[in-house]
This record gives C-alpha cells, structure tokens and sequence, in this order.
C-alpha cells in the first residue's frame, strides 16, 4: 500500500515519525513554565512512567461561546441539545455543510478532510463530551464524542468516539475491549504508534508521560467504532475506511492530549500493511508459528487463519471456517496493554504453572503472564465455538504448545507451562 492512504490532504504534514513535540526545542517532558509534553514512550520502557499523574485539563471555553464559535453550529436545533451525550459540558450540533471556522468535531481534532473520508459530503451531527474524569472513581473514563451522517433524515454512518483508562484491576475490560479492539482484522499502526487499526475498529493509547498509568491499569485510549465490528465490504471499501479511520484516531488522540493540556503530537503513519486476509490453515506451523502444529482431531474444523497485528502491540491469529473463527490466540507484548489481563492471570479459573510466570484456565479461556528481556507478556487461547463435534477441548490442547512456539518466535523461550490435571 502507498502512503497516500493514511497521508496529509490538508496542507499540512502529517506523516513521518511517531511523534513531534509541540514547540520548537524537540520533545521533552516539560517546557520550564509548568507545561507537560506528551512524548510516547518507547515499547520497552513503558513502565517506566507508570507513576506519573494525569495532567491537569486546562480552562474551556464555555459552552455557549464554543456554539456561537463552532462551525457546525449555524443550524443547532433543540433535537441536538436534547440528544447530546450524558455529563458535564456536553453538547451537540447538526449542520449541512462545514464552514472554515470554529472549533473542529470532537475537541476540536477532525479534519475537513478525515470527516469528508468518513462520511461523505451528507449533513452530520456531532455529540460531544467535555474529557473529565469519571466522579465515581476519578480515572476509567473521560468522555466521548459521536458523529453521525444522514440522508434525507435517516442516519447512513456513526463513529463513535471513546477517550477511557484500560482497567485491570477489576477485570472489566478483558473480555469486550479485546474481542473487538484485539481482534486479527486489525493490524498494527506502524511508525513507533502504540495502536492497531482496521475499516471498523482502530485505538492508539495516550502517552504515559501525559496521563500516567498506576499498576494493575492498562493505558489511556483514544478507540475509535464504526459500524459493526470486523464487518468487511470489499477491500476498495475497506481500505479506502481503515485509511479515514486511522487519521480520526491519531487526530483524536492529538485532540485529547491538547485537552489534559499536554503538548506533542502523534503523526499519521506513512503507510500500514495490507487488509488481512485467509488463509489455507497450514496444520505444521499453525498461525504462521513455527514449532506450533494443530492436532489431526481439530484439522477440518480449523481449516482457515488469518493473522493481523504482526509487530505491533498484540499479535492475533484468529482460526475457523470462512465465516466466522472458532479459536483466537493473543500475543500481547506491549506492557501496558498486558495489565489489563491482571486480574484473569490471577483470578479466572484454576491455576496455570509455569517457571517463568503464571496463568488461569476456564476451560474455553486460558491466560500464561510470562516475564521476558523485554517485560511481561501475556499468551492467550480462546474457543470462541465448538469444534470438531461439540468440543471444547481445544484450549487446554493448545495453550502448552502455544506458549512454547511464541516464546520462541519473539525470543522469550524456553517456557514451559502445566495445566491442571496434565
């Protein structure tokens, strides 16, 4: 792929290195008058920042003035306000046409030409939260924005927007959050972004050096849904979507690092991978890992894969038929995103042994937290559906062998790991 496909339309530049500091002395972690740069951190040291507090959210403008600024805001009705997003200095706008001026959908970030990528040239509405940390707990969730397309008063297209902490320490983004951010149809965004992207689904985590990170937490991210998840057109279409949505979420994510008053930004990547596509399930090296073979008994049930995410923050290898997959298996090497397993490794099911970490198996789920050179990685098998007439074995024959191969694959081997009753 060109990287015309993820590249500035605006004028402006926006391809290149991961990151660029917001003022003229390069990246640094302050600006000797209080202000806090954001600065993504290298993969390797991302614990390194995990103590920092979030940066104060700086004075916005009031709720009134950022209307009568908005260049949406021309054709505010009562049905917008009315339906705006729950919280503190909400607000909502439709519009049939953008104006130059005024603040950009959602906090200021979309572009012209990312929103036109997405939705067309139809009228739009936009919701829009104020980012503030949750009341109830003061950290897993900031605020929201949605953006909407119709056509002749029926709505045609919805991207929603999410700016939240990944939790691990209740467990509650485990399960959803992978199933759909995870998952193999995306693949990893490139150019030093911690993040993943795909025609439906796309997020990019916050640097830590703005928001901080306490233990047993996962990143602050920037996600980005539109649609249903992993659904698939054509590769014209999907391709032609992944590129808008890639440039939504590192505009958002510009957009929310400005708003907790941190300065730096994220550059578009200068190109992705191809689209992930199936493939003919080869049984000797099973999800394109060598030493990893699939048993004979699982073979006619499994005899398609596709791997997204090569490189990136998690590696995914989703296997079934040509529908739907019946078994997904996660490598997740970035170690921020492996604390929101940490409550699973510990607690989910009956105890996984190995000498260089710990794990649980559920039966159909089965987590191994290993500690490599580069830091914790987390292995996961899980059978989405029965296989091979009704069974669900294929967790517990699977996961040894799989921890063993992808340890290996990415230099953390040997490892070993005992199942219960094994």
């Amino acid at each position: 792929m060109s990287g015309e496909e993820t590249g500035a339309t605006d004028g402006t530049e926006e391809n290149g290195a991961a990151a660029v500091d917001g003022n003229e002395h390069g990246n640094k972690h302050g600006d000797g008058n209080g202000e806090r740069t954001a600065v993504p951190e290298p993969r390797g040291r991302e614990q390194e920042c995990g103590s920092a507090e979030p940066g104060p959210v700086p004075d916005r403008v009031p709720v009134l003035r950022r209307l009568l600024r908005s260049r949406t805001a021309r054709a505010v009705t009562a049905a917008g306000l009315v339906g705006a997003l729950l919280g503190a200095g909400a607000v909502a706008w439709r519009t049939n046409a953008l104006p130059s001026a005024g603040p950009a959908p959602c906090w200021d970030s979309l572009s012209d030409a990312t929103v036109s990528g997405l939705f067309g040239d139809r009228r739009t509405e936009v919701e829009e939260q104020s980012l503030q940390a949750d009341p109830r707990d003061g950290k897993s969730s900031y605020g929201q924005c949605r953006v909407t397309s119709y056509k002749n008063d029926w709505a045609r297209r919805q991207m929603t927007v999410r700016v939240h902490r990944l939790d691990g320490l209740e467990g509650t983004d485990a399960h959803e959050w992978p199933r759909e951010y995870l998952a193999a149809g995306l693949v990893s965004l490139g150019d030093g972004l911690p993040g993943m992207t795909s025609s439906t689904r796309a997020w990019l985590a916050l640097p830590q050096s703005c928001t901080g990170r306490d233990e047993f937490t996962g990143p602050t991210v920037v996600d980005v849904a539109m649609g249903r998840a992993g659904l698939e057109v054509s590769s014209e279409i999907d391709q032609k979507d992944r590129a808008a949505l890639t440039r939504a979420v590192v505009e958002a994510t510009n957009g929310a690092i400005r708003e907790f008053g941190c300065s730096g930004a994220y550059r578009a990547p200068r190109d992705l991978p191809s689209l992930v596509a199936q493939r003919d399930t080869e049984a000797d090296a099973f999800c394109g890992i060598k030493g990893l073979t699939l048993p004979p008994a699982y073979r006619k049930s499994l005899v398609r894969t596709r791997v997204g995410g090569d490189g990136g923050p998690a590696r995914i290898c989703e296997a079934g038929g040509r529908r739907t997959p019946k078994l997904r298996m996660t490598t997740v090497t970035d170690a921020a995103l492996t604390e929101i397993f940490s409550r699973d490794v510990l607690r989910a099911g009956l105890s996984v042994k190995g000498a260089k970490g710990y794990g649980r198996f559920d039966g159909a789920r089965a987590l191994y937290r290993a500690s490599c050179q580069t830091g914790p990685v987390v292995f996961m098998v899980e059978q989405l559906e029965p296989v091979a007439d009704g069974d669900f074995g294929l967790t517990r024959a699977l996961l040894p062998g799989y921890v063993a191969a992808e340890a290996e694959r990415i230099g953390c081997g040997p490892l070993k790991v005992t199942l219960p009753g094994a």
